[in-house]
């Protein structure tokens, strides 16, 4: 798998232990490309922005402050698009792997998480099928944590609050892993084996260009659990979905009376473009029955990226 994937340019993640080499470095934008928000009128002055620093491996640095998030003509659930303002984070450039998790599940560190179709568990696919709690575990035994939903979209839309992780033009095949216009999944290129190929299946992690933080597969192949229960709407959820360094209800804590659902972001090669938009919410159960296909990515605070290039030093 890493000799096709090297002839044909695609990016292998760091840590996967199938690749042994690191993902090559993509430094985020020098400047933003266009003019973020201003704190609302009122608002309690955040902290000062801290500046990013050299990212751990496989990771990439996404300055914080403020920054547009949700849509105000996209489905009700993304509303109102309003001024949210983050900490500098760092997260994955790629999405877990089959091939990580299996490192993981190696070394007694992480559960069992068994995909339930065929054809999806390629190593350098993304890992997919586990529950909320099995990812968020995955993240924690590596020094990092699933992102917040407010982090997700940050990192998705890029420095200057993009629609979609590449600009503000449509999804395509050239640009992310989806179902086509013709009604093909996996843009056509891939039928899964076995039964109902005509589903398709994700693929290989890094085969389309990342965004302006270097991160791959922000839109497309396939759906990433985040941290969040999910509310109808961010006017619905109140002040846990607005200000600074929001979390959503009950501050994303396991347990939230009155919300038994997630969230997973990024559409996947299943559904089409109008999915893949860096605004779209899907919400599930976060123990993932009834079963689905969703993936996952992990973010670091400042703090832990210390933590992990400090690691790395030893």
């Amino acid at each position: 798998m890493c000799v096709i994937a090297a002839l044909l340019g695609v990016a292998q993640p760091a840590g996967a232990a199938e690749t042994p080499q690191e993902a090559p470095r993509v430094e985020p934008a020098a400047r933003p490309f266009g003019a973020g928000p201003k704190a609302p009128a009122g608002s309690p002055a955040p902290p000062a922005v801290l500046p990013c620093e050299a990212a751990p491996s496989g990771m990439a640095c996404v300055e914080g402050g403020w920054f547009w998030r949700g849509s105000d003509d996209g489905p009700a659930n993304e509303r109102p698009r309003e001024p949210v303002w983050l900490q500098t984070f760092y997260m994955d450039t790629h999405e877990v792997t089959v091939g990580q998790y299996r490192a993981c599940r190696r070394k007694g560190r992480c559960r069992r998480a068994k995909t339930a179709y065929v054809d999806y568990s390629r190593p350098q696919q993304p890992k997919v099928g586990g529950d909320w709690f099995a990812f968020r575990d995955f993240c924690a035994v590596h020094g990092k944590r699933l992102p917040t939903e407010a982090q997700w979209e940050k990192a998705a839309r890029g420095p200057d609050g993009r629609r979609f992780p590449w600009g503000d033009e449509p999804a395509t095949c050239e640009r992310a892993i989806i179902k086509d216009k013709r009604g093909r999944r996996s843009c056509g290129v891939e039928k899964k084996r076995g039964s109902h190929p005509e589903k398709g299946r994700t693929l290989a992690v890094g085969t389309r260009p990342p965004n302006p933080y270097g991160l791959y597969d922000m839109a497309g192949n396939s759906w990433e659990w985040v941290a969040d229960w999910y509310s109808p709407s961010y006017a619905r959820c109140g002040d846990a979905c607005r200000g600074v360094e929001p979390r959503g209800p009950c501050n994303g804590a396991d347990r939230c009376r009155g919300h038994r659902r997630k969230l997973v972001r990024g559409g996947s090669w299943y559904w089409p473009a109008a999915h893949a938009t860096t605004t779209f919410r899907r919400a599930h159960v976060p123990g993932n029955d009834p079963y689905h296909h969703f993936g996952f990515r992990c973010a670091a605070t400042v703090e832990q990226a210390r933590a992990l290039r400090a690691q790395e030093a030893r």
